[in-house]
């Protein structure tokens, strides 16, 4: 019998009074967190959700999310996390995409939902529940109300299969239609067995999550965590300070961050690398991670490091810490049980150190993408995910990753990456983050242009660093056409550069 929703009734069985969760002024053992998720598994029974049925969030990180993911485990009711940077035509999109039933949202999207809810015929008037402090307007009930009937009991054996869905994720890009990335138990198993595994936790591990829940790199320790019955620290958002502050007073062992939180991190007047001694796992994903702060973690906080290359399509691949220097630009392989290959554009695996797209298979690959079998059967061919990513193997079989297909510039017929020359601009003393992307040219077809960051205070003219950076890179054609400072780049929910937003920006005219 694999399904994840009898994880935390063997945790309150046979650890029921150790201490699971801490997130807010909750600090939960995991008998009572149990009985908590029981409580809302019960409540959506009873409002007629039934295994199968879709359960929309719109949360930010917080109790009642978390007992989500736990009561959708129980029922086999599809959780599926919509990210809390929606607004209402997104929202609506999401709702209508992956046949919602139900929606639980922070109560701060009360008008939101009340502007679309009249467009949303597949959820019934009483299924639109609100988490947090609000008088509801008709029409909504708090989540409070929802459960306060409902019994603690384990609910009714749902008949879950291992090949039953348990989630619904949607990519989290911002253009394009909706990518509903669907995860069954079997997958979510594989999550809990192979991360906990490859990052060396134990029962007696310390877990520190600071980025949003609804992104899927969080259930890379979610996961675990329940499935080992360890402690789980949750942060409502990422506040450098805070962070730092709470792997020292609570031994924190494990943390996932992605690059900007590294980079926010180091960069932190509170920084200390004494006060971050317990850490036994700094692991960086979501995004490339520029080899200058990889070489200061390594030195500031030797023997942590990790690096996860992966997509929510269920290719993974990770360097791990005891490689972290001997393979600094790399990262990692693939895990156990998961196979690779880089191939040509024909689909043909070409020759070690050659450049190609990376394909992945194994156990943690999604069934599909939800009612898109034409998109699903384009990028699963043959049972390998198609990832759209270029890289190369070494001897050794580490994975280099090169760029993304889609951000690849194509300059005088030469194919220009700009992980290149971000890479090179990261040097420079005064830059803190950097963004390569194309733009159009006459001559050239493409040119590289280069957002920065800067640190605090400093002013630099873009003349001396697009000079500084043209003198440093490798070849002629990675030479910038123009350079620009911007305050702080934007970010999706999962923290991720929006350089596609910058380039935008950058083009209006």
């Amino acid at each position: 019998m694999i399904n994840i929703g009898i994880l935390p009734r063997h945790q309150a069985r046979f650890r029921p009074d150790q201490l699971a969760l801490i997130v807010g002024d909750n600090n939960l053992t995991f008998s009572e967190f149990n009985l908590m998720a029981n409580k809302l598994a019960n409540a959506l029974l009873a409002a007629g959700l039934k295994k199968g049925d879709k359960v929309s969030t719109v949360m930010s990180n917080r109790l009642e999310l978390v007992t989500m993911f736990w009561a959708a485990a129980k029922t086999g009711i599809i959780i599926v996390p919509s990210s809390p940077m929606l607004q209402d035509e997104g929202l609506k999109t999401l709702f209508l995409d992956c046949d919602s039933a139900m929606v639980i949202a922070d109560a701060g999207f009360v008008d939101s939902l009340n502007r679309i809810r009249h467009d949303l015929p597949g959820i019934q008037s009483d299924r639109f529940v609100l988490a947090g402090s609000i008088d509801p307007p008709d029409g909504f009930t708090t989540y409070e109300d929802f459960v306060k009937a409902a019994p603690n009991v384990e609910p009714p054996d749902a008949d879950l299969k291992a090949d039953d869905i348990y989630n619904i994720m949607y990519s989290s890009g911002t253009t394009g239609l909706p990518k509903g990335i669907m995860h069954s138990h079997f997958v979510r198993s594989q999550y809990c067995t192979l991360f906990a595994s490859a990052f060396r936790m134990t029962p007696e591990s310390v877990i520190l999550h600071a980025g949003s829940m609804v992104f899927n790199g969080a259930m890379i320790d979610f996961m675990p965590w329940m499935y080992l019955g360890c402690r789980y620290i949750l942060h409502e958002a990422f506040d450098p300070e805070r962070f730092i502050d709470e792997i020292a007073s609570n031994k924190v062992t494990h943390v996932i961050m992605v690059p900007s939180q590294v980079m926010a991190m180091l960069n932190h007047p509170d920084f200390d690398a004494d006060k971050l001694a317990s850490l036994e796992m700094i692991q960086s994903l979501g995004a490339p991670l520029l080899l200058d702060y990889k070489n200061r973690l390594n030195e500031l906080l030797p023997g942590r490091f990790y690096e996860l290359y992966g997509l929510t399509e269920g290719f993974i691949t990770v360097l791990d810490r005891t490689d972290s220097t001997r393979k600094a630009g790399s990262v990692g392989v693939p895990l156990t049980f998961c196979d690779m290959k880089i191939v040509d554009a024909n689909d043909n695996e070409v020759p070690t150190g050659e450049v190609g797209e990376i394909c992945g298979r194994g156990p943690l690959l999604t069934p599909g993408y939800y009612k898109r079998p034409e998109l699903t059967a384009q990028t699963i061919v043959d049972g390998w995910l198609h990832s759209g990513d270029v890289g190369y193997v070494d001897e050794d079989g580490f994975l280099y990753l090169v760029d993304r297909i889609k951000d690849m510039i194509i300059s005088g017929g030469v194919n220009v990456y700009p992980k290149d020359i971000e890479e090179v601009m990261v040097g420079h003393p005064d830059v803190t983050e950097v963004a390569v992307f194309g733009v159009p040219d006459d001559k050239w077809g493409e040119v590289p242009i280069a957002a920065v960051t800067l640190v605090d205070g400093v002013r630099l003219e873009p003349a001396t660093l697009i000079s500084w950076t043209n003198e440093r890179v490798s070849a002629k054609f990675q030479r910038i056409a123009n350079c620009f400072a911007l305050k702080e780049f934007p970010r999706n929910v999962a923290g991720k550069t929006l350089k596609r937003e910058i380039q935008d920006n950058y083009l209006k005219p």
